[in-house]
């Protein structure tokens, strides 16, 4: 059944991707960016079911703005997927303050602000679905990722909490972790690198940056896949709560599940008896 699908960072990666395969399966498609003319370009230019919108995630007005395009151009938005974000790498300490505030703003707060747009929407209609980007980074700490698993883990529980705010409406959510995809985050475009400020650090810095750099490109995953497995959570009328993409996501996030269980488990006998005891109140 053909769908109303916004996308949010729809002008190149995973986003284009995504629109370009839900083209081709029959939906309409608000395709966002911060430079419409150009995303509408790269998606083949105009077209009946395409709807180019401009998009600064970090921006209310342009969110509203763009929901409002899309309820005036189709009538109703049937799938948000939140996939706009970028990734300020480094150790926490060479990460200035400002920028982890943009990574904050841009994945967690973006996100927000376009699913505030589109959340009146979807409950009249008294049918929607939200998908939100996350990452293996948002179940899964590590080196060199402070602030970007920081916005990860947010939207973890932001999206795990909404899901019950906005179940009785008919409408469903979608967190999904991706592991290593040959996307464009770690392109000079979406990744901040720090630079080597503090002694303790510089070597390991300059090491990683350059580890990192070597990644891209050579990623195990394919996003033309991802995009069509998303299309896929998409259709289905119960989609899952999150889903883990990628065999190293897997992976990774069956052995944090089991580190979990183990660290409450290994709490019982500190942390179970801290309660009150008001036998002798």
């Amino acid at each position: 059944m053909s769908k109303v699908i916004f996308i949010t960072g729809a002008g190149r990666g995973l986003g284009t991707d995504i629109a370009r395969q839900a083209l081709a399966a029959g939906h309409q498609v608000v395709a966002t960016g911060r430079r419409p003319d150009e995303v509408e370009k790269t998606l083949g230019g105009p077209q009946d079911d395409l709807l180019a919108a401009k998009l600064d995630v970090t921006s209310r007005d342009d969110a509203h703005a763009a929901a409002q395009a899309a309820i005036d151009r189709f009538g109703r938005i049937d799938v948000l997927i939140n996939n706009a974000g970028n990734f300020y790498a480094g150790f926490f300490e060479e990460i200035s303050p400002e920028h982890i505030h943009r990574q904050i703003e841009t994945n967690l707060y973006g996100p927000m602000n376009v699913t505030r747009a589109v959340l009146p929407v979807m409950r009249n209609q008294r049918d929607g679905h939200v998908i939100t980007l996350s990452s293996l980074a948002g179940q899964v700490g590590t080196e060199f990722t402070s602030a970007y698993a920081a916005s990860k883990f947010a939207v973890e529980g932001w999206m795990e909490a909404l899901h019950h705010d906005i179940k009785p409406y008919n409408l469903r959510t979608t967190i999904v972790e991706p592991g290593y995809f040959r996307t464009e985050l770690l392109v000079d475009a979406s990744t901040t690198w720090p630079e080597p400020t503090i002694d303790d650090y510089a070597a390991r810095t300059t090491a990683t940056v350059a580890a990192w750099k070597s990644i891209n490109g050579q990623q195990p995953g394919d996003p033309a896949k991802l995009a069509h497995a998303l299309l896929t959570l998409a259709a289905q009328d119960q989609p899952p709560l999150r889903f883990v993409a990628g065999a190293d996501a897997i992976e990774g996030v069956s052995a944090k599940a089991k580190e979990l269980l183990a660290q409450a488990e290994a709490s019982h006998e500190l942390g179970g008896n801290l309660g009150h005891d008001d036998t002798n109140a």
